[in-house]
């Protein structure tokens, strides 16, 4: 492919490609490069990995954007005098311009050989852990104070059904991949920095089947909802996170990653909430503020408080009911309301002043 590895020219597409434009230029290259129409050409062979490669970034549009972001950075782009790539088997920066171990990290991101659904060699990849998913839930105001379980579903990856996961037709022949040499993993890079990544002749299983499956397409894997009751804990805020244990995405050899719950409570009609506190307006008459008054208010367990108003209590007055906010685990809040005297339409010198 040359010393620059650019994605765009390799699939032979503009850098604002569209999806389709994308997967059409693909396929075509795809099958122009094909080893098993040039099995005795070694640079067709490496034209269809690079080819391969290019459309594994692309296509996916997470990968794409972290590409794209990648190549942002400045100087030559990813091949260039201060990104070079060995021109063998590529994939690391040259100089110390650029930390090793941070492009190192976005390669990993965009090509994961553990979560992608692709099988590395043994040798090459240790068992890892899955990584976690992210869920949002909303929730009512309601149910943060008091808590409670809901049911969820939650779209999981698993092997597909209809091939088990080999990614060809039930009939199909399944032979083991030339370029890889059935191992379902190429080396890029070299010496202590090699990383292993997955074959994209094979996607990363060491086989290819004669005809691809009608389910998954050749991917292996499909989704499913999973259903799940979350308990949610009194006191959640919006932002609040919870980790259900080992309901997280596949591992590779490992452990399944984690399952984690982000919250967001929906905002209520009269209380405002900062913290554990929750605030309230409201609103008493001349009469109640000159001479006094004792309020009955809400709160938010649904019950109602009692509120002694003091006579000449002035407007924006806040009053306070210890122990009636968010309750946690280890502290609990209090509830604040905000007195406003309604002034009425003639008032004297004297009624003025404690308004």
């Amino acid at each position: 492919m040359g010393p620059e590895k650019n994605f765009y020219k390799v699939l032979q597409v503009p850098e604002d490609a569209t999806e389709s434009q994308i997967k059409s230029a693909y396929r075509k290259l795809a099958k122009k490069y094909h080893p098993d129409r040039n099995p005795k050409d070694s640079a067709i062979s490496e034209r269809f990995k690079a080819i391969g490669e290019a459309n594994s970034v692309l296509s996916d549009p997470e990968k794409r954007k972290q590409y794209d972001e990648m190549r942002s950075f400045p100087g030559e782009g990813l091949g260039g005098n201060r990104f070079g790539f060995d021109s063998g088997r590529r994939g690391f920066p040259r100089d110390g311009r650029v930390s090793l171990e941070g492009l190192s990290d976005i390669f990993s991101t965009i090509f994961d050989p553990v979560n992608s659904g692709f099988a590395t060699s043994k040798s090459d990849v240790m068992p890892q852990k899955g990584k976690d998913t992210k869920y949002k839930l909303e929730v009512s105001f309601e149910t943060a104070v008091h808590g409670g379980k809901i049911a969820i579903t939650v779209p999981v990856d698993k092997k597909c059904i209809e091939c088990s996961g080999s990614g060809g037709h039930p009939k199909t022949e399944i032979r083991p991949c030339r370029e890889c040499q059935a191992r379902g993993s190429i080396t890029f890079g070299r010496g202590p920095f090699a990383k292993a990544r997955p074959c994209p002749a094979c996607f990363g299983r060491g086989a290819i089947p004669g005809k691809k499956c009608r389910v998954c397409r050749g991917r292996g894997r499909g989704k499913e909802e999973r259903r799940l009751h979350i308990r949610v804990p009194r006191g959640i805020d919006s932002g609040s996170k919870i980790k259900v244990t080992g309901k997280g995405k596949p591992g590779r050899g490992g452990a399944p990653g984690d399952l984690i719950i982000i919250f967001s409570v929906k905002e209520h009609p009269l209380f405002q909430r900062k913290n554990l506190d929750v605030y309230m307006n409201r609103k008493i008459n001349f009469k109640e503020a000159m001479r006094g008054t004792e309020l009955i208010v809400e709160t938010i367990f649904g019950e109602t408080a009692r509120l002694k108003i003091p006579e000449g209590t002035q407007s924006g007055t806040v009053f306070k009911l210890s122990g009636r906010g968010f309750k946690s685990k280890r502290a609990k809040g209090d509830q604040y309301v905000e007195v406003h005297v309604e002034t009425p339409s003639d008032v004297s010198k004297e009624q003025e002043e404690f308004v």
